[in-house]
């Protein structure tokens, strides 16, 4: 090969193997930033310990869909009655937020010391209502509570559960109380409620809205109970003591005061505060 032929063609060579090494280093470095941004993103990850009123474990479970996927970090959920929450708190259960079914609990564990003050807000207000599985057992006025022949009516405790307190003024209200206290089959919480009477276990019972409504329809039959009848269920969320140093307690309380946690409180037949 004539000398100057070969020395281009060993230049050429020699910029095309410059060329790989420069593209191999290029996506290692590309590759590593992504990596490191990852392992960021994981690093600043935290979990948050929610105890949730039961009334709420519809709508939690998409809302903390949500929020982990947009902030990465994760949420661990128990729900129950809201009274059991506020004994295990204070006797010292690791919980970091809750989302109650009063504004009364929140303020409490706030006053005494296991909540920091300025984060507690009212999330949503709940709807009562007198429910069967079965169409024709409820009417829309609630009439069957005076008229009607059953044997059981169910609602939640109402010295744990704001929604049982609410079913209790509800009755009162109505003249019915009295008559019916006798037939009374009591939930520890309102998800214990719901299942005596989508059991058969009662005829009816009081239940929350949100856990009968789908996609804007109630199946079976049901009276939306006046808001007006009963004191306004009026659900806060508060960080507590244990989660005042999270930032994942914050992240979840800032996600639920959002547009889109918002749409999903309203999906499930809450009213916003």
């Amino acid at each position: 090969m004539d000398k100057p032929i070969a020395a281009a063609a060993e230049y050429l060579r020699y910029i095309h193997e410059n060329i790989r090494i420069a593209m191999h280093a290029a996506r290692s470095f590309v590759i590593a930033l992504v990596l490191g941004s990852m392992t960021a993103a994981v690093a600043n990850a935290d979990t948050v310990q929610l105890a949730v009123a039961a009334n709420f474990a519809g709508p939690v479970r998409q809302i903390v869909a949500d929020f982990e996927q947009a902030t990465g970090h994760k949420a661990v959920v128990a729900t129950g009655a809201t009274g059991k929450f506020y004994a295990q708190i204070v006797n010292g259960a690791p919980f970091e937020v809750l989302l109650s079914a009063d504004d009364e609990t929140p303020a409490k564990l706030e006053k005494e010391g296991h909540a920091p003050a300025g984060t507690r807000f009212t999330y949503a207000i709940g709807r009562l209502v007198l429910w069967s599985p079965k169409p024709g057992v409820v009417d829309g006025e609630g009439a069957v509570l005076k008229n009607g022949d059953f044997r059981h009516l169910a609602l939640a405790n109402p010295k744990l559960a704001p929604y049982g307190q609410a079913a209790v003024e509800a009755m009162k209200a109505q003249g019915s109380y009295e008559r019916l206290a006798p037939r009374f089959v009591l939930g520890e919480n309102i998800a214990q409620t719901h299942q005596f009477v989508a059991s058969g276990n009662a005829e009816l019972g009081f239940v929350a809205l949100s856990q009968v409504q789908k996609e804007g329809r109630i199946e079976g039959s049901a009276w939306i109970v006046p808001a007006t009848m009963h004191t306004p269920i009026r659900q806060d969320a508060v960080v507590l003591a244990k989660g005042k140093d999270n930032p994942a307690a914050a992240a979840f309380l800032a996600f639920l005061k959002g547009d889109k946690a918002k749409a999903a409180i309203r999906a499930f037949g809450y009213d916003l505060p």
